[in-house]
């Protein structure tokens, strides 16, 4: 009877273990929703502001990432510029010509398949470092070829320099990809060398260095309108600028600077004037005042009178790479306008109200150098 009496004690207390032990085990289904909802209502708006910081971060670095590059690319033309010798204006590179003049443009690098515009053309004193041999008259001196800073000087030849912007769907400058490509700076030179310079060392005063000892460095480019044959009515000349101004065989020479040009900056605003509202234009007449431009009080007859837009050489769409340009007084004034949100969004167009996206930077420039001098 003990025995019966301790068994049922022990199987009871057993169920009561058992009873407690689930009922501590865990949480009901009512309770595991509620929990997910309050973690829902909580975690969301979280997300959503760490989200909203990321992609104002992201707005942030494009946004001064463009900014430096336009500043760098501004300081770029604005180096260059300081050595100009001839800066050609708008009337000078598209017309109307005056007389014994021609339009600059159609004898100027094309761009084929890319739509391109040349904004900037100037013609500058080149240096080319260690070219010319200190000693040259003594024979079996040292060439340029083989020239060392101990040896020899520096050497400056003439130049043409010109400023393109460039439109177009060329996938590596195109990203994000998209329909609406930004437009990037290109630029261009052509210039003479030092291989149709007479090598004194030889006699007869009449033998240049030639390519044999010249690197490709210091050699004639072959769009440059030499004057090795003599003939002044085909070579260019400072005196007479908008004439000659290239080598027309030379420009399709693939050799030749005319077709390997160095990208100075990409996302430029891509935005069309006449499609996107409130685009800035600029005007000629803003070029005159901002240069102090004083218009000539007697034209030259056969001279085309003056209009403001001879000053102003902008690509006619989207106007976010401009030159203003006294060609008198050998000063431009170059502007920039970027869209930085092109390299986060396919479409981002100008939009007046987040300017701070669209920087612009401008700078006006004097040549140092004049025609001869």
């Amino acid at each position: 009877m003990k025995s019966l009496l301790r068994l049922l004690l022990k199987t009871h207390h057993q169920r009561n273990r058992s009873e407690s032990a689930q009922t501590e085990k865990g949480m009901t289904l009512v309770e595991l929703l509620v929990g997910a909802i309050m973690a829902f209502l909580i975690i969301t708006p979280m997300l959503g502001f760490v989200v909203d910081m990321l992609n104002t971060d992201r707005r942030e670095q494009v946004k001064s990432n463009t900014e430096q590059d336009i500043q760098a690319a501004v300081d770029f033309i604005a180096q260059d510029l300081s050595q100009a010798i001839y800066i050609y204006d708008n009337r000078a590179l598209n017309g109307p010509p005056g007389p014994n003049e021609q339009r600059v443009r159609p004898q100027l690098p094309p761009i084929p398949p890319a739509n391109g515009t040349p904004i900037l053309v100037f013609w500058k004193r080149q240096q080319l470092g260690n070219s010319l041999p200190i000693n040259p008259t003594v024979a079996n001196r040292v060439k340029p070829i083989n020239c060392t800073p101990d040896q020899c000087n520096d050497a400056y030849v003439l130049s043409l320099v010109a400023y393109y912007q460039i439109s177009d769907n060329n996938p590596t400058w195109c990203q994000p990809a998209g329909a609406n490509c930004p437009t990037r700076i290109v630029r261009y030179e052509i210039r003479d060398g030092i291989d149709r310079v007479i090598d004194p060392s030889v006699p007869g005063g009449v033998t240049t260095y030639g390519t044999a000892n010249t690197t490709l460095a210091q050699q004639t480019d072959p769009a440059f309108n030499t004057s090795t044959d003599n003939d002044t009515a085909t070579s260019f000349n400072l005196n007479n600028p908008t004439v000659n101004v290239t080598n027309p065989t030379g420009l399709t020479n693939r050799q030749s600077g005319a077709h390997n040009p160095q990208v100075l900056v990409n996302y430029i605003d891509h935005s069309p004037a006449n499609s996107t509202p409130n685009v800035p234009v600029p005007r000629g007449a803003e070029c005159q005042r901002l240069l102090g431009f004083v218009p000539p009080a007697v034209t030259p007859t056969g001279t085309p009178a003056f209009d403001p837009d001879h000053l102003l050489i902008t690509d006619g769409s989207t106007h976010s790479f401009y030159a203003c340009v006294d060609t008198s007084k050998n000063i431009a004034r170059v502007t920039i306008r970027g869209n930085s949100l092109r390299r986060i969004q396919a479409d981002a167009n100008y939009n007046p109200n987040n300017p701070a996206y669209f920087p612009t930077a401008s700078v006006q420039v004097q040549g140092l150098g004049a025609r001869g001098k």
